[in-house]
């Protein structure tokens, strides 16, 4: 027996999502960006979507954004990865980060959404449980 047509709360959702994405303190999302990874924004960011997920347990809400990054790619004649660092106008930050290191990091992330779509995929079957108790 359905209480309230899904559009509604799609619609309601999509709603409630932009409002907090209006809400984002881009000041502080800079600073984190430059603190964790060295690298000033460029131009426009562009919002992609936002959704609710879960994240360590609980609910939480996740943005994406699609944005212009510099980046200085060195590379030997081998053609092998020597260095990625980001820069900005002024000055020049080395990340040091090695080829081997972005894919460590690409497979973490994607274990990290695994899991979270997993946690998600848990939780609706938990209430679906309890909505056929009842």
């Amino acid at each position: 027996m359905k209480l309230t047509p899904p559009d509604s709360i799609r619609e309601s959702e999509k709603e409630f999502i932009d409002t907090i994405n209006a809400e984002l303190d881009w000041e502080a999302i800079e600073h984190l960006i430059q603190e964790r990874h060295n690298f000033i924004l460029q131009d426009e960011v562009d919002y992609k979507h936002g959704d609710l997920t879960v994240y360590n347990n609980e609910i939480a809400y996740r943005f994406e954004f699609e944005v212009k990054v510099p980046i200085a790619l060195i590379c030997d004649r081998k053609g092998e990865c020597l260095s990625i660092s980001s820069t900005r106008e002024d000055q020049e930050f080395s990340d040091n980060i090695t080829a081997d290191d972005a894919v460590k990091d690409s497979v973490s992330l994607e274990n990290q959404e695994n899991r979270t779509k997993q946690m998600a995929s848990d939780i609706v079957q938990k209430i679906n449980d309890i909505n056929r108790e009842e």
